[in-house]
């Protein structure tokens, strides 16, 4: 055989190749297709549900969207440093009843991320998957997700947070010292002022946190405070919000404090709510009008030019706090994976200027507006 009747005849078997997987994916469509008349409504968050652990802290895959948000201040010979890991997920709007296990009814997301004055900036990884084959789940029953080697998992009377290495990595072990703190009503909560916009939200404050941190330079071992998150919604963004401005803050007496506003496109608060557990245990749970955010410092992204209000006065009733960061740039850069850039960072509370409590701040919405 000649070699122009050799490049020919695998020239031939490539096309052959290109269309049986060309007509694969047309039939797949078409059975997709078939399947549409039987696609999964959305589950709604309703008030009046009552949250019960641990089967709460589990994936509920009938709403579109969910997330499990660990964040913390550590301590160690590296000296203070704020970490991060959220897993996301997700269902695509147009979910159907096909079988296939190929069908990408769910999807999972991960950020993590890295805080250290020393450095000046974020250090953050991302991933993402489409569910199932064991690689990538997030288990009903009870908090366990991943994606590949990123894993968060309950065990017993504590969490275990995986992160492989990256330029940085973390082995961490979360033990709860409190019990679940319900935002809003009893763990329902309003993100504006119809009831369609809405989450079932419940907070995990003062999680002692034990493990090591991996860097370039080495390994070593932290201890710390965390606070973890659990959401999940179906309708999340009121139509006229375009992000929102939120801080999770561990008090130094043991208490625990969350706030959020979700802001308008001219920066105004189209809603707002808070929860705060004193030392003693008694919880209040903040209204809207009871809850004010006036920043006090900007700063610009020298990446993407976004304007952040990353220094900030809160005041929940008559009380006003002083939210400060850890370090100016802790822009997190999620476009590969969720489309957004955002400013997420470690944080310190101060009351009459003196520190109160440590933790988190995320501002979304800013470079443009939110969509999930």
């Amino acid at each position: 055989m000649t070699r122009d009747s050799s490049n020919k005849l695998r020239l031939r078997r490539r096309l052959l190749v290109s269309a049986a997987a060309f007509l694969g994916q047309r039939a797949a469509l078409a059975r997709v297709t078939s399947h549409e008349s039987r696609a999964t409504p959305f589950a709604k968050a309703t008030p009046g549900r009552i949250l019960r652990f641990p089967d709460d802290e589990g994936s509920h895959p009938a709403f579109r969207v969910e997330w499990w948000y660990v964040t913390g201040l550590l301590d160690g010979q590296a000296g203070r440093l704020g970490f991060q890991i959220t897993f996301f997920r997700t269902r695509p709007d147009r979910t159907t009843a096909n079988p296939s296990a190929f069908s990408p009814n769910h999807v999972l997301i991960a950020h993590a991320a890295l805080s250290d004055p020393r450095e000046g900036r974020l250090l953050h990884q991302q991933s993402v998957a489409r569910a199932g084959f064991g690689l990538a789940e997030a288990l009903e029953g009870r908090t366990a997700v991943w994606i590949d080697g990123w894993r968060m998992e309950q065990r017993e009377n504590l969490y275990r947070v995986s992160l492989p290495f990256d330029g940085f990595g973390f082995e961490l072990e979360l033990t709860p010292t409190q019990p679940p703190l319900l935002n809003g009503d009893h763990g329902y909560s309003r993100k504006g002022p119809h009831e369609n916009a809405a989450s079932y939200y419940y907070s995990l404050p003062q999680l002692d946190v034990r493990g090591t941190v991996r860097r370039t330079g080495g390994t070593v071992a932290v201890t710390g405070r965390a606070w973890l998150d659990h959401e999940w919604t179906s309708s999340y963004l009121d139509e006229r919000a375009q992000g929102w401005d939120w801080i999770g803050i561990n008090l130094a007496d043991g208490g625990a404090l969350m706030a959020f506003r979700m802001r308008t496109r001219d920066q105004s608060t189209l809603w707002a709510g808070a929860t705060l557990r004193s030392a003693d245990g008694a919880v209040r749970v903040f209204q809207p009008g009871e809850v004010q955010f006036a920043p006090l410092r900007h700063w610009q992204s020298p990446r993407t030019a976004t304007r952040y209000p990353i220094a900030w006065q809160v005041r929940l009733g008559d009380t006003p706090y002083t939210v400060e960061p850890l370090m100016d740039d802790q822009e997190q850069d999620a476009r590969s994976t969720t489309g957004t850039v955002y400013w997420e960072g470690a944080v310190r509370l101060l009351e009459d200027g003196r520190a109160t409590g440590a933790g988190y701040l995320e501002l979304t919405g800013y470079r443009r507006p939110l969509k999930l």
